[in-house]
């Protein structure tokens, strides 16, 4: 895949993922709105995060960072693709659905070890409730999500970046529905936007699969069966899928520190759904695309390809999210208080919602060079150092969360969630100096990195004074959202002229590449 293809792969993934996380703040507002941070929100925010935990555990984590690596060589050489990507999913399939039937049963105790502070409250029970229902979503998009990776290893990726649209799509139907009963309540609310989650995953799953299918892999239901091939593929996913179950037990550490302080889980799952916006346009996009690129370069011995694929992956998403990140940690206040308060959404829920969104703000860059250094270990099919990693990334953030709850509240979940996503990357880059050309960096990175840099802050800066000039205006309700959008347009034209003017990158390549996608 040459540059410009893999960047008009970026900006295709990028394009549809920016999308869905639109919609998915549309969905977050009217949550806030029509729920605030009470305990209806927040069950449903616990109930929706264990299928989503167990997901990135079995699918895109473990399962998917070792079946694309797998997959993608087997295209290369022309070498029964289609079989083994048919043995995967009916695999997969079978131990999900064994997953979710034992999950069903004991949702009691994975609530609890979710969130104990529920105990003993309406939201325990409202929790598990709600859990039992969402929890089969698992099923429908672990199955969507190895369907999503045959379509990315073979260069098809409108489909599946496409397919979490169709959750945000049915939320907010969801929600505009409800809302015309005028009678409506937040249990009525809650018990709507929970069945909404099995039937989006459901349609998830169908969108993926007719694409798939009309691709050449029509992938069916039958009789699981173990062969070589799924041997391999268990003995490499299992460290990956030990470093996924770190990863979750992360967030689990996070949600259980959030659930001692009332309310604190909701405000921390909105100020998620602000950085996972620049997070997932170019994470997920740099993620999707660069892996199986990878694999295939380094498949056919090309390093200087693949080196030069890991550079710009790399440069892209630094030049999008560096940026990204000095907005969220400055313009923090003003984004929360223009979309959220609103409704059972007060003032209060603001201010502890903004100082999660500066906290994550300043781990954005972090979380999203994960992405681009995880795909040189799972390429190579090393899937077990990155698990070490994770482990030492876990005792970090549980003695960080755990430890400074006590001083400074439920935003040490947040604070631990940053640092740790700093180590991460520490250990990562580290771990990848000797792998060879493909994983070092070339002089065009090492000269534009300082620029991009530079004119991040100089946007900062000039985002400040914008912020002092009209932000009285962020208050009146006629004029809050003309007054946020106008500080949004200047930082994004400030930052691409400033990058022109520094050399951080060229806009003609840009185009280019969104030409293409």
């Amino acid at each position: 895949m040459k540059p410009i293809r893999l960047m008009a792969g970026f900006f295709t993934v990028g394009m549809w993922t920016l999308l869905s996380r639109v919609l998915g703040f549309v969905r977050e507002i009217m949550i806030a709105g029509f729920l605030g941070a009470g305990p209806v929100a927040e069950a449903f925010f616990i109930a929706f995060s264990l299928p989503n935990l167990f997901r990135r555990f079995f699918a895109e984590g473990a399962f998917n960072m070792a079946f694309v690596p797998m997959f993608s060589k087997k295209v290369e050489a022309n070498d029964g693709a289609q079989r083994f990507a048919q043995d995967a999913f009916v695999g997969l399939g079978f131990i999900v659905t064994i997953l979710t039937v034992i999950a069903v049963i004991v949702m009691p105790a994975l609530v609890t070890l979710t969130a104990q502070g529920f105990r003993g409250s309406e939201r325990f029970d409202l929790a598990v409730y709600y859990g039992r229902i969402a929890f089969p979503y698992i099923l429908f998009i672990s199955l969507a999500a190895l369907l999503s990776g045959v379509l990315n290893a073979t260069g098809r990726f409108a489909a599946a970046a496409a397919a979490p649209v169709l959750l945000n799509v049915i939320f907010v139907a969801v929600l505009i529905g409800t809302f015309l009963f005028t009678e409506a309540t937040p249990d009525f609310y809650g018990i709507n936007l929970i069945w909404a989650v099995p039937l989006a995953g459901l349609a998830q799953l169908a969108l993926v699969w007719l694409a798939a299918k009309n691709a050449g892999y029509p992938l069916k239901f039958k009789r699981p069966r173990m062969t070589p091939e799924l041997k391999r593929l268990a003995i490499i996913a299992a460290p990956a899928a030990l470093a996924g179950g770190v990863i979750q037990i992360n967030l689990l550490v996070g949600r259980a520190v959030a659930s001692g302080f009332e309310g604190a889980v909701a405000w921390l799952s909105y100020a998620d759904r602000l950085y996972q916006l620049p997070l997932g346009v170019v994470g997920i996009a740099i993620g999707v695309v660069l892996l199986p690129d990878l694999s295939r370069r380094l498949r056919a011995g090309d390093e200087a390809g693949g080196r030069d694929a890991y550079n710009r992956a790399m440069e892209i998403s630094l030049a999008l999210t560096i940026p990204a990140a000095v907005a969220l940690v400055v313009l923090a206040l003003p984004l929360t208080s223009v979309l959220f308060e609103r409704g059972a959404f007060s003032s209060d829920d603001t201010a502890s919602t903004a100082l999660a969104v500066a906290v994550y703000g300043l781990g954005l860059p972090a979380f999203v060079m994960q992405k681009a250094l995880q795909p040189l270990y799972f390429a190579r099919e090393d899937t077990k150092r990155p698990f070490y990693y994770a482990v030492v990334a876990m005792v970090l953030n549980a003695a960080l969360a755990i430890g400074l709850s006590p001083y400074i509240g439920y935003i040490a979940a947040a604070v631990g969630t940053t640092l740790t996503g700093w180590a991460m990357v520490l250990q990562l880059w580290l771990g990848a100096r000797g792998m060879g050309d493909a994983s070092t960096f070339d002089v065009r990175f090492k000269t534009r990195i300082w620029r991009i840099v530079m004119a991040a802050l100089v946007m900062g800066a000039i985002l400040i004074l914008v912020e002092l000039l009209i932000g009285p205006l962020y208050g009146v309700p006629s004029w809050r959202y003309a007054a946020l959008a106008l500080t949004i347009v200047i930082g994004i034209g400030s930052y691409f002229k400033l990058g022109q003017v520094f050399g951080a990158f060229r806009l003609e390549e840009i185009r280019a590449a969104v030409r293409r996608s």
